[in-house]
């Protein structure tokens, strides 16, 4: 699947949205990608995952764990997961920090993968891995459908993505004025409480 290929499937799914958005990352932007848009078809998402359970195999190899933060990363994981007949498992914040909970664990010998929907800046992405690393297995890497840092979101691992887009985003102190003429909606996920 190319790049516009996956955007095609945002787009078909109304799921490219324009106007002024505040990011999971806390980050302004005048794009939002509502992936829960993409994942209510389950067909879109299966050809979405399995792509990108593609790019994982051709990169890692075998799989034996994909993990992936909630909420926005359970299901691109778990289908991911299901392409690379690996588990599927997910952090959760506890306490306001991610954590392995509901009885998860990753064997010592588990070659794992970290699996994310959309990355920003990575924050999410690397407080998943800290948590990853607390068990026994291998992080070998991380994988996502979208990157939207250009390829500049530092995770501390390799990256492997669908696409890669390099979209404008703002700290709320430094907004274009055009940006700061529009009301701003926060769409995501990462202010739900446990």
């Amino acid at each position: 699947m190319t790049p516009d290929q996956v955007l095609d499937e945002f787009r078909a799914a109304g799921a490219l949205l324009e106007g002024h958005f505040v990011l999971s990352s806390g980050l302004h932007s005048s794009v939002f990608l509502q992936k829960m848009f993409v994942f209510m078809d389950p067909s879109r998402t299966e050809r979405l995952c399995a792509a990108l359970a593609e790019k994982v195999r051709q990169r890692y190899g075998t799989i034996d764990f994909v993990v992936s933060p909630a909420v926005g990363g359970i299901v691109p994981g778990y289908e991911t997961a299901r392409h690379l007949s690996a588990k599927a498992i997910f952090v959760e914040r506890e306490n306001g920090a991610f954590a392995l909970r509901r009885g998860f664990a990753i064997p010592k010998d588990a070659r794992v993968v970290l699996v994310e929907d959309i990355i920003t800046t990575g924050l999410s992405s690397r407080e998943c891995l800290a948590a990853i690393r607390e068990q026994p297995g291998t992080v070998l890497g991380a994988a996502c459908l979208i990157d939207r840092s250009g390829g500049n979101a530092d995770l501390g691992v390799p990256l492997v993505s669908l696409a890669t887009l390099d979209i404008p985003n703002y700290p709320a102190d430094r907004l274009p004025p055009d940006l700061a003429a529009i009301p701003a909606a926060k769409p995501g996920s990462r202010a739900l409480k446990p």
